[in-house]
Formats: C-alpha cells, sequence, structure tokens
C-alpha cells in the first residue's frame, strides 16, 4: 500500500500549469507580432475591396 502511494506522489505525468502560461505567453506574442505586421496590409486590402463593390 505503500508502495502505491508513493508511486502516485513520485509519478510525473502532465506538464505544470507553468509550462502551460509559457505556452499561452509565447501565442500570445506571436498573435500580436503577427496582427501588427500583417493589420496595415489586411485593413488596405479590406478598403479595396469595399471601394471596388
Amino acid at each position: 500500500m505503500l508502495q502505491l502511494l508513493w508511486n502516485l506522489y513520485v509519478r510525473e505525468e502532465g506538464q505544470d500549469l507553468a509550462e502551460y502560461a509559457l505556452v499561452i505567453a509565447l501565442v500570445a506574442i506571436v498573435a500580436v507580432a503577427a496582427l501588427t505586421t500583417l493589420g496595415g496590409n489586411i485593413s488596405n486590402t479590406l478598403s479595396n475591396i469595399a471601394t471596388s463593390i
């Protein structure tokens, strides 16, 4: 019984909350950078489409 409890305590499955937070932060940084870079192009393209319609 003690061995079973020890195995449950020592087992390292899954990811920590800190790792999830780092992944989410990285995705957010990439998304902001992409929107900042492509924002002007997307705005111009939508304006051209609206003008042609």
